[in-house]
């Protein structure tokens, strides 16, 4: 089982990224390229990996596009966790299992999830009627 020093000691071999602990066991980890951070957090058994992408907007009916096309993505491009709402936040999520946790599956993760943020954003700005912008713009 990966222990909490295990996974900072993951984090920290990652070059391109910086890990501040803001809680024991949880991390906010954001790339030096930019983009919005992820918070990694050490809850056993499970390592949770969350990246606000941005605000929902208030229309309902522009949602329903948003919603359809967020599904589609889910199912066809990001290749590890998926989109989901939380309290009125489109967030980019995905769960691993810390008993089988390497290095590789999380540098992959992290990788996914900013890769797929990234990648969709200006088309998921668009549907959800709010122009372009940068991932996590709405912090």
């Amino acid at each position: 089982m990966v222990t909490r020093e295990d996974l900072e000691s993951f984090l920290l071999r990652m070059e391109d990224l910086e890990v501040d602990e803001i809680e024991e066991g949880m991390y906010l980890v954001r790339n030096r390229g930019g983009g919005p951070p992820v918070v990694v957090s050490h809850s056993a058994p499970l390592l949770l990996l969350r990246m606000k992408v941005m605000d929902l907007p208030e229309d309902g009916i522009a949602n329903a596009e948003l919603f359809r096309a967020l599904l589609e993505l889910n199912a066809t491009d990001v290749v590890h966790g998926a989109y989901g709402l939380e309290e009125g936040e489109l967030i980019l999520s995905d769960t691993l299992k810390l008993e089988t946790l390497d290095f590789e599956e999380l540098r992959d993760s992290l990788e996914s999830i900013q890769l797929a943020a990234a990648d969709h954003m200006q088309r998921i700005r668009s549907l959800a009627g709010l122009g372009t912008g940068s991932a996590g713009g709405d912090r």
